[in-house]
């Protein structure tokens, strides 16, 4: 580290606060305290501006709510990327689930040997951390993957963000199948997630070229028409478009069935060579501090979610 950085660091650890308790959060010196105060202070550094539980307007404040009040005990269920494979085979039919290739309750468990030239190992409770996708097993530094699942399946993510449904999940790691966008196994995978509320998919963000590094990301809606609802969309050229694929539709009828009864709900699903695949369901994206929104997108998609309508 250089010291330019190590004396920036050490500036904003003594006379920025928001700085400071960001830094110390991630850290988990604040796990004790409560669910509210840790959100009010969390929100206030990451967003620069005071969370209004009482009466919350936008996007991010109202999913700050949500993580208080709206305790339904079958989001546990629905956030595991093991457990909510049954609820999905039963909901839509087992042809929407990824190839499952093992699941194990510790790193040192994994059969490395069984497992195909590609595959992608990931724990069930977390978002990233320990993810391994693998596209040359020969190349593949298995110890080095150990420690990182190992590491995964130590975190608590419930305590950074308070999201609360991580908190009881039965921590696994799972393997599934390498996916691809096209027949070449070398290709890339595009995610569509989509936003929904209470059974209504509104629009779908398209996370393109992740493998580049620079990933883009591009909201459109049931039309197939640009959503300038964040920074890059705000930025794209007038007649900006993308191909649409030809079963979006039935994606958007997907992602709006599995989002039934719930307030919010952001869909992710894949499309693999014209087959429709289930990825995750996740109830706060960004566990809700997500800047990349422009504001009337905050304020619009806040507007969406029914928090008189949720059973406290």
């Amino acid at each position: 580290m250089k010291l330019t950085e190590i004396l920036s660091k050490t500036f904003k650890l003594f006379f920025d606060p928001d700085w400071r308790f960001i830094h110390f959060a991630d850290k988990g010196r604040y796990t004790d305290m409560p669910d509210e105060k840790y959100l009010i202070k969390k929100f206030h550094a990451r967003m620069g501006k005071t969370l209004d539980l009482k009466n919350p307007k936008s996007f991010n404040e109202k999913l700050q709510w949500l993580k208080l009040y709206n305790r339904n005990p079958k989001y546990t269920m629905l956030v595991d990327k093991y457990r909510v494979r049954e609820y999905i085979e039963s909901t839509l039919g087992k042809e929407y689930l990824i190839p499952l290739l093992g699941v194990w309750d510790s790193a040192e468990k994994i059969d490395f040997a069984s497992l195909p030239e590609r595959f992608v190992l990931k724990c069930n409770h977390n978002s990233g951390l320990g993810m391994c996708i693998c596209r040359d097993k020969e190349s593949l530094d298995i110890e080095k993957v150990k420690l990182g699942l190992t590491e995964g399946l130590n975190e608590d993510y419930y305590k950074k963000g308070r999201e609360w449904p991580y908190k009881d999940v039965p921590r696994r790691i799972i393997c599934e199948k390498y996916m691809t966008d096209s027949e070449d196994e070398t290709s890339g995978l595009t995610d569509y997630k989509f936003f929904c509320f209470d059974g209504k998919a509104d629009s779908v963000m398209l996370c393109l070229d992740r493998e580049s590094g620079d990933t883009k990301f591009y909201f459109f809606d049931r039309d197939w028409r640009l959503c300038r609802y964040n920074i890059r969309g705000k930025n794209a050229p007038q007649d900006f478009t993308l191909p649409k694929p030809e079963n979006m539709d039935k994606m958007f009828e997907i992602a709006s069935k599995l989002s039934e009864g719930l307030p919010f709900a952001r869909i992710d699903l894949y499309n693999c060579r014209g087959q429709i695949y289930f990825g995750e369901i996740t109830f706060f994206p960004d566990s809700g501090f997500d800047p990349n929104l422009l504001p009337e997108t905050d304020e619009y998609f806040g507007s969406l979610i029914n928090t008189e309508a949720v059973k406290i």
